[in-house]
């Protein structure tokens, strides 16, 4: 028995900061929406959790990135989950794109909603707005950024704030959305086994 829909969330920055190390998990989903096919429609703002948010709702997966800043993302991933997670939570599979400090770039893991945020203040907003429920189907699916060599706070925000390069885009378009791809395929055979 496959779901009726998976619902895939990124969490990402707007305006000037929408091209940034932060935002890998929407320029990870732009690139997934393509890899869907053609039944998969382009990117359109629509209204999504109270918000306008681009969305490519398609009959199987819904990719909305979140209109909201990183930090306080929480708040409009439950109204969407609410919104367009309706259903029996056995038919709909919820998936988190977002950014990974601690992996290398391009690097896709799969964590169990429930684990450790690792100092992600969108997955912390996230996870104080959004009810566990055991009985659905979730999981988080970051991709890698890399680090700066030193830790230090400023270092470490200047880092994910800033362009991503040329080349990082190209391992997000590649790499990443292909792992994102296989994590999402990968968690709909287990979800229903």
């Amino acid at each position: 028995m496959s779901l009726r829909r998976i619902l895939v969330l990124s969490l990402g920055n707007k305006g000037e900061y929408s091209n940034t190390y932060h935002s890998a998990g929407h320029l990870v989903l732009q690139d997934l929406q393509a890899l869907l096919g053609p039944e998969q429609p382009p990117f359109t703002v629509q209204r999504v959790g109270g918000k306008s948010a681009l969305a490519s709702i398609g009959p199987r997966y819904v990719l909305l990135q979140s209109p909201t800043t990183m930090n306080i993302s929480g708040p409009w991933v439950a109204q969407a989950v609410k919104q367009e997670g309706r259903g029996d939570p056995a038919d709909v599979g919820i998936v988190l794109v977002h950014d990974d400090l601690e992996e290398q770039l391009g690097v896709v893991k799969t964590r169990d909603w429930n684990r450790s945020h690792r100092g992600h203040n969108g997955i912390k907003s996230v996870n104080q707005s959004l009810r566990w429920d055991p009985s659905r189907k979730w999981a988080r699916v970051s991709v890698g950024i890399g680090r700066p060599e030193t830790r230090e706070k400023a270092n470490v925000s200047d880092f994910v704030l800033s362009k991503v390069s040329p080349a990082a885009r190209d391992v997000f378009r590649t790499k990443g959305a292909r792992g994102v791809l296989a994590a999402i395929d990968a968690l709909e055979q287990k979800w229903t086994e």
